[in-house]
């Protein structure tokens, strides 16, 4: 660093600090963060991170100073135990006539990008989800109005996590299917409103055990975080971080008892660079990474767009496409993915 201006000097120690988040990132995946759940914070930043670590490799390049290597060594290593974010090459759809169609939407209980209780908005994803004609739909807040309606007939089979007048604080989840439920039943989760589900679907001569997760959500808003003591709102983020992992817990150890091949989707709340996103994950395939392009984003936050709603298959099933739509219907985006069992 002798040969390096005072300024240069400065920028070279602010790369380090960039560089020793991320690679510290790197880490936290794999790790179990019961004791230091305020690690989250770092599964949040990594796409920060990224961006950050890339500026100051461009500013060295440029600059012709071998420094860049900090930023690109750090990047690489990020690249290949984290995963990439973006998707540079579009995969090529395949297809097949025995291909399974899973589509999953959190549809805020179907009152628009922005919670205003439109009609219109209602009348929008109902059409949508006709026009898709996925053969298996899952849905995280689902409107409670639409249990006993008629508005998505294709659909001959569902499993809607909730009675009338019970759990009136429940965020609803819903499978509807045009294949035979044979088994269905409600992951409980302690001291939360959010929950799983999970329906044993016969897909011709297979039967597929459907997970549709809604894990603890972190309520983060643009206007919290401008309103809230950023001493609260950690606390408050720590402990939904805590609870994401009490149900990941909780879920890892119901699909472990299935002989059935399974399919994992939701909302998890979380990015794919979580603790939780791995847990869950374990071996199966996530259907972006798969065949997926772009940044997959499911969750415009501000000027982050997250991807935190995914579908994850069996790894024994084939991914033949995956999509993101990028229809504003709700404040999430829906998914949906093609696999062949």
């Amino acid at each position: 660093m002798g040969n390096l201006s005072v300024f240069n000097k400065f920028v070279y120690f602010l790369n380090s600090i960039a560089a020793l988040l991320l690679l510290f990132s790197c880490i936290v995946p794999y790790i179990s963060l019961q004791s230091v759940s305020f690690l989250f914070i770092f599964s949040l930043a990594v796409p920060y991170l990224v961006v950050v670590n890339a500026l100051f490799l461009m500013y060295w390049v440029v600059n012709g100073k071998r420094q860049f290597l900090l930023s690109f060594t750090v990047l690489a290593i990020g690249y290949f135990s984290l995963g990439t974010f973006i998707k540079f090459f579009e995969a090529t759809p395949e297809t097949a006539e025995e291909s399974l169609r899973v589509l999953t939407f959190n549809t805020q209980s179907f009152q628009g990008n922005h919670g205003d209780s439109n009609p219109q908005s209602s009348d929008s994803i109902v059409k949508f989800i006709k026009e898709e004609n996925a053969d298996i739909v899952c849905f995280q807040e689902f409107d409670k109005t639409k249990v006993s309606g008629k508005d998505f007939k294709q659909y001959p089979y569902k499993y809607v996590d909730f009675e009338f007048g019970v759990n009136n604080d429940r965020v609803i989840q819903a499978i509807y299917s045009k294949f035979p439920i044979i088994n269905k039943g409600s992951l409980e989760f302690p001291n939360s409103s959010n929950n799983a589900i999970f329906a044993d679907v016969v897909v011709k001569m297979d039967t597929v055990r459907i997970y549709n997760l809604h894990l603890q959500s972190l309520k983060v808003r643009p206007g919290s975080i401008k309103r809230e003591e950023s001493q609260k709102l950690l606390k408050r983020l720590n402990t939904s971080f805590i609870k994401q992992q009490e149900q990941a817990s909780i879920v890892l150890e119901h699909s472990r008892a299935t002989t059935f091949k399974k399919i994992i989707v939701g909302d998890f709340n979380n990015s794919q660079y979580s603790n939780v996103y791995y847990d869950i994950k374990g071996d199966m395939k996530d259907t972006f990474i798969e065949m997926g392009s772009g940044y997959g984003r499911t969750y415009n936050f501000k000027f982050l767009p997250l991807r935190i709603d995914f579908i994850l298959v069996d790894e024994k099933m084939e991914v033949l496409s995956h999509k993101n739509y990028n229809v504003k219907l709700s404040d999430h985006f829906p998914v949906m993915a093609s696999v062949k069992l």
